[in-house]
């Protein structure tokens, strides 16, 4: 007798919802060769100390192999929790190393906040547009996102009062310096305003915060956890892809003190970070001054930033508009009504050059005539080119769109 073998049930309707081929395109024009990409948020590999890191691994291999490469705690590396505990204190926002978890990368950090305190149906706010990773975070976990509106000076503090009594929010995503995708910073009246709206409302603050050391004009303003009000109810996320190297994937979770969630579930998903890379970065890190490192970095992309800005003004469409950002790695691009960013993709990777679209970043409805730049990845002269090839590319091809 042949039995009919019977097909194996479908990914659940959340990962349904969250399979955007969005970041896979992102990397994949960030990787062609042939192309100058301004799609991904892709730090320039020249500027990687490859042979610091280097010696950082073979010093810590020689040191104590078999701690080097044996399981460890959940929670991370005590040097490195101590190093970046320091830095925390020393940058207005007073931490504990017990305060911190050492993750995956920022993103791992955005996973665990998710699972942790996210049902099904709860409700997130979002800056309007948002860092779109993000977004597929809180939509796998089941969350209903909800736009906050927002201009080029950042979020509506009235609207947000607003929705934060409508909705009953579980938590509002921020990021403070130097958004994905817009580059706009929270200025200090915000920052203190969402602390006292969520003490009011009672939601939680993720503060996500990969960029604040790209800065490269004005003075930093102190974090979000900082402001009254949100001591107890803020999640400060944080990176070491852009300061040190991405394929590292190290990045911070600090928590309120006594909060022993967000490491359980942690555990559940992967136990911990790799014992080897973080031990190599708390050498690295103990050796190697980090701000003569950054100060390196911040002058090379801060005159990328330049060159793009200077670019812009002679190559988009009359009527156009960007943003001006005091650091990180974007610009985000608004051009006239009737142009279509997604149509106009495909024509601009046809004439050698590649953007994101601004539709993905949107919780609520999309821009068309929205994208993002990032300006990190290519030299000025670099940027000069591949900003002549968009303009050269909307004005082809921007019409028939």
């Amino acid at each position: 007798m042949t039995s009919v073998a019977t097909p194996p049930r479908r990914p659940s309707a959340r990962v349904d919802a969250v399979a955007d081929p969005a970041v896979d395109r992102i990397l994949a024009l960030a990787a062609a060769e042939d192309v100058l990409s301004f799609a991904g948020g892709v730090p320039d590999a020249g500027l990687f100390d490859a042979a610091g890191i280097r010696t950082a691994f073979d010093e810590v291999l020689a040191a104590d192999p078999r701690r080097a490469l044996q399981y460890s705690t959940t929670a991370g590396d005590p040097a490195l929790r101590d190093f970046l505990a320091r830095r925390l204190t020393d940058r207005a926002l007073p931490t504990d190393a017990d305060q911190l978890l050492i993750t995956n990368g920022a993103q791992q950090a955005l996973q665990v906040v998710a699972t942790t305190l996210l049902e099904p149906g709860d409700v997130v706010l979002v800056e309007e547009p948002c860092y779109l990773a993000a977004l597929q975070c809180f939509r796998l976990a089941g969350a209903r996102i909800v736009p906050v509106p927002c201009d080029d000076s950042g979020p509506d503090l009235a609207a947000l009062h607003d929705l934060a009594a409508q909705e009953q929010p579980k938590l509002c995503y921020v990021v403070p310096d130097f958004q994905n995708p817009t580059g706009r910073s929270l200025t200090r009246e915000q920052r203190g305003a969402l602390a006292a709206a969520a003490a009011r409302w009672g939601f939680w603050i993720v503060e996500d915060n990969p960029y604040g050391d790209l800065r490269y004009r004005g003075e930093p303003e102190p974090p979000v956890a900082a402001f009254p009000g949100a001591e107890d109810r803020t999640l400060s996320v944080g990176s070491l892809s852009k300061v040190l190297a991405p394929g590292m994937r190290l990045g911070w979770l600090r928590t309120p003190p006594g909060e022993k969630a967000f490491a359980t579930v942690k555990q559940i998903a992967d136990l911990h970070t790799s014992t080897l890379v973080q031990a190599a970065a708390a050498r690295y890190l103990a050796d190697h001054p980090l701000e003569a490192h950054l100060s390196r970095v911040r002058a090379a992309y801060g005159a990328r930033r330049d060159a793009m800005l200077r670019a812009l003004p002679g190559a988009l469409p009359e009527g156009s508009a960007w943003t001006d950002p005091d650091g990180g790695m974007f610009v985000w691009v608004r051009f006239p009504d009737g142009h279509d960013t997604t149509a106009l993709l495909p024509h601009a990777v046809a004439s050698g050059v590649a953007y994101v679209p601004g539709a993905p970043f949107f919780a609520g409805k999309p821009d068309p005539t929205t994208l993002r730049l990032s300006f990190v990845t290519h030299e000025p002269r670099a940027i000069a080119e591949g900003v002549h090839r968009l303009g050269s590319a909307v004005h082809a091809f921007g019409r028939d769109l």
